[in-house]
């Protein structure tokens, strides 16, 4: 029996909308006909998030995102997602409120990463997902070194994000800046670049650059759509 998803999205809705169609797709791919996928979505008002993180409020952020958890999971859901790369600096403090499982993004981008023999990448995102520990000690944890640009490039990757990137604007310009700003994380020695935000693939796509690029989105979309289909047995 197909499991029900539950996703925290609207971190931006731009991206939100991208796992509700890579979910959708990789059910109706695997079981055909009018198949689709059982999913429950909780959509914040991503500018409410933003404040918090601006300001540095974590714990309220967490707060928030684990009152989203248990409502998903009082609807029924079998698995939850956070919808957001960002955001999962406080994943482990929202597992800790779940008894269902949370799929965690950056443990299934590793997957991918090693599945690829990729033992050091580029990391671009937020400001916080590049310059936060969170999402480079998890990687160096499953086995996997992970660099980010220098400041100035941290700064303009973060300022695409919001400014564009979560309005729905997708500018030549800005494409042409995170491809330079990858070509130096390939003189650093990265083999492959992780797009540690979920906004990021709406502008850069594989083929794009001369590195493998890893859709965080999609790869957690994926993982959602194999969790439904095959769940793990957990002890």
């Amino acid at each position: 029996m197909m499991k029900t998803i539950g996703l925290i999205g609207g971190l931006s809705w731009e991206s939100t909308a991208y796992y509700y169609k890579y979910i959708n797709q990789g059910i109706q791919a695997r079981l055909g006909g009018l198949h689709s996928a059982k999913c429950l979505l909780y959509s914040f008002d991503f500018a409410e998030v933003v404040q918090l993180q601006e300001a540095g409020q974590w714990q309220e952020a967490a707060a928030l995102l684990a009152e989203a958890a248990a409502k998903l999971e009082a609807g029924g859901c079998d698995v939850v997602l956070i919808c957001t790369n960002t955001m999962h600096t406080v994943a482990d403090e929202v597992r800790r409120t779940l008894s269902i499982p949370l799929l965690h993004i950056i443990d299934e981008t590793a997957k991918e990463v090693k599945r690829q023999s990729i033992r050091k990448v580029g990391l671009l995102g937020t400001r916080y997902t590049m310059e936060q520990p969170f999402y480079r000690d998890r990687l160096l944890d499953l086995g996997i070194e992970a660099i980010v640009p220098e400041k100035a490039d941290r700064d303009r990757v973060h300022e695409v994000i919001f400014h564009e990137l979560c309005r729905g604007e997708l500018n030549p310009t800005s494409k042409a800046e995170y491809l330079r700003i990858i070509d130096r994380l390939r003189t650093q020695g990265a083999e492959g670049i992780i797009l540690g935000c979920t906004e990021i693939p709406l502008l850069l796509r594989e083929g794009d650059s001369p590195l493998p690029l890893f859709d965080t989105t999609y790869i957690h979309a994926n993982a959602a759509v194999q969790f439904a289909l095959n769940p793990p047995v957990f002890d």
